[in-house]
C-alpha cells in the first residue's frame, strides 16, 4: 500500500514532525513492504513554522523575544517568496506557548503577550505583502493587550502585566492604537485559528479556555471582568468604529468568531485588521494535502490528545475531512482518545486507536513518546496492511 502519515503535534512531547517520522518508522517495522510519505500537519500553534518550512522552504528569520513570563527566548519568522508577493508566518505560541511554562508557572492572570508582538515586529521588518499568524497552543490570556503594548499602542506598565491587570486599565492607554492600525494598514494580516470562540460571555475564551491554562473559577471570573473592561477601551480607541451593516448598531468586535482564541489574542488581530482564516485548512493547502492523499491508498493521522473539541476544530478533523473527498479512508492514532468509537466514525475515521489505555501505558508514553509512538503504529500498520501469504 502507499500510506501517507500525516499527523500533528503530540502535545508537548512530540512536534509534528517528530510525530511524524516516529510513525513512520513505526509503520516500516510493522509493514516493510508498504510505500510511507510522511507530511506533517499543524493547527498554527507548536511546530507551524517547522511544517511550513518543510513544504514551502524559505529563509528563517532568528530572533529573540519575551515569553509569557517576560524571559527571553529563542523564535524565528518563516519569510517566503511566491510569484512576486512576500509572506511571513508567525507561529505566536514561540512567544506565548503554554509549553514555556512548567507547571507551578502556568496562571493565565499573570501571563501576556509581549513576545508576540515582539514576533510581528519582526515580520513587519521583512517588507511582506502579507502576515499569517498562527495562534494554536497558547499559555496567555490577557486579549492581546501585551502584544498591542509592544507594538506601541500603550505603555508596558499597564498593559503588559497580565490579564488580571486589565481591569484597572485607564481610558486613555491605547493613545498609540490608531498609529499602529495605521502601520499594519498595507498589510494582509491573517488571524490563522479554527478556534471561534468569542472573547467573552458563558462561551467566551474566560469561561472555556482559562480553566484548561491554570485558572481557578473565581480567577476565570476575575479574568472575564479584566477583559471586558479592556474591550471598552479598545472601542474608544479604534479610529473609526464600524456599523453592523444588518442591525446598524456598532459592530462588537468581542462577538467576532475567533476573538476568544489564544487567550483573546485573536480579539487584539481583529483590531488591527486581521482577517481570520483557518489554520487547518492554511496547511493542509499550502502542503499539498489533496494530492498527497488522493495519490494513496490509506492515510494515518494523529494528535497527543482527542475528545470533544478535537471534532471539529483540529488537524485531525481537517485531515479526516478532506480524506473524505479523496474516497480513502482514515486510521487516528491519538496518545489519548476520549472519543467512542461512533464519535470517531461519525468524523471521517474507519478506525482509531489510542496510545495509552491504561495507567501503565500513559507512564510509558511519557517517559518514551518516540518508542511508544512507533510501537503501537507498528501495530495499526500489521493490522491494516498484513504482509502477503
Amino acid at each position: 500500500m502507499r500510506v501517507l502519515i500525516a499527523p500533528d503535534s503530540f502535545g508537548s512531547t512530540l512536534g509534528p514532525v517528530q510525530a511524524a517520522t516516529a510513525m513512520a518508522a513505526g509503520w516500516a517495522e510493522g509493514a516493510p513492504h508498504d510505500e510511507v510519505e510522511v507530511l506533517p500537519l499543524s493547527d498554527g500553534g507548536p511546530g507551524f513554522l517547522d511544517v511550513l518550512m518543510r513544504a514551502l522552504g524559505g529563509t528563517t528569520i532568528a530572533t529573540t523575544v519575551s515569553d509569557p513570563l517576560g524571559r527571553e527566548v529563542p523564535a524565528a519568522v518563516l519569510v517566503v517568496e511566491r510569484d512576486g508577493r512576500r509572506t511571513a508566518y508567525v507561529e505566536a505560541s514561540q512567544a506565548s506557548g503554554l509549553h514555556l511554562l512548567g507547571a507551578d508557572e502556568r496562571d493565565p492572570s499573570i501571563t501576556g503577550t509581549w513576545g508576540v508582538g515582539q514576533l510581528l515586529e519582526a515580520a513587519l521588518a521583512t517588507g511582506p505583502d502579507k502576515v499569517v499568524v498562527g495562534v494554536g497552543g497558547s499559555g496567555t490570556h490577557d486579549a492581546g493587550a501585551g502584544m498591542l503594548s509592544a507594538l506601541g499602542a500603550g505603555p508596558a506598565s499597564e498593559l503588559a502585566r497580565g490579564g488580571r491587570h486589565l481591569a484597572t486599565v485607564s481610558d486613555d492607554v491605547l493613545l498609540g492604537l490608531p498609529g499602529v492600525i495605521d502601520r499594519w494598514r498595507g498589510v494582509d494580516l491573517v488571524l490563522a485559528t479554527d478556534d471561534d470562540t468569542p472573547l467573552l460571555g458563558l462561551q467566551g475564551t474566560s469561561a472555556v479556555d482559562a480553566p484548561r491554562k491554570g485558572a481557578s473559577p473565581e480567577q476565570a471570573q476575575a479574568l472575564e471582568a479584566a477583559l471586558g473592561r479592556f474591550t471598552e477601551v479598545v472601542g474608544r480607541a479604534l479610529p473609526t468604529p464600524q456599523v453592523d451593516l444588518l442591525s446598524g448598531m456598532p459592530w462588537r468586535l468581542d462577538r467576532e468568531p475567533g476573538a476568544g482564541a489564544a487567550g483573546g489574542l485573536g480579539y487584539a488581530l481583529l483590531a488591527l485588521g486581521a482577517r481570520r482564516a483557518s489554520a487547518v485548512g492554511e496547511v493542509l493547502r499550502e502542503c499539498g494535502f489533496g494530492v498527497a492523499a488522493a495519490r494513496s491508498d490509506l492515510v494515518v493521522t494523529g494528535a497527543g490528545l482527542v475528545d470533544w473539541r478535537q471534532a471539529r476544530d483540529s488537524v485531525v478533523a481537517g485531515v479526516a475531512a478532506a480524506t473524505m473527498e479523496t474516497a480513502r479512508p482514515t486510521v487516528l492514532i491519538a496518545g489519548e482518545c476520549l472519543l467512542g468509537r461512533r464519535d470517531t466514525m461519525t468524523m471521517g475515521f474507519a478506525s482509531s486507536y489510542a496510545v495509552a489505555e491504561t495507567p501503565a501505558e500513559l507512564e510509558a508514553m511519557v517517559a518514551d513518546p518516540v518508542a511508544t509512538l512507533a510501537q503501537r503504529t507498528a501495530r495499526v500498520a500489521r493490522t491494516w496492511s498484513p504482509a502477503a501469504p
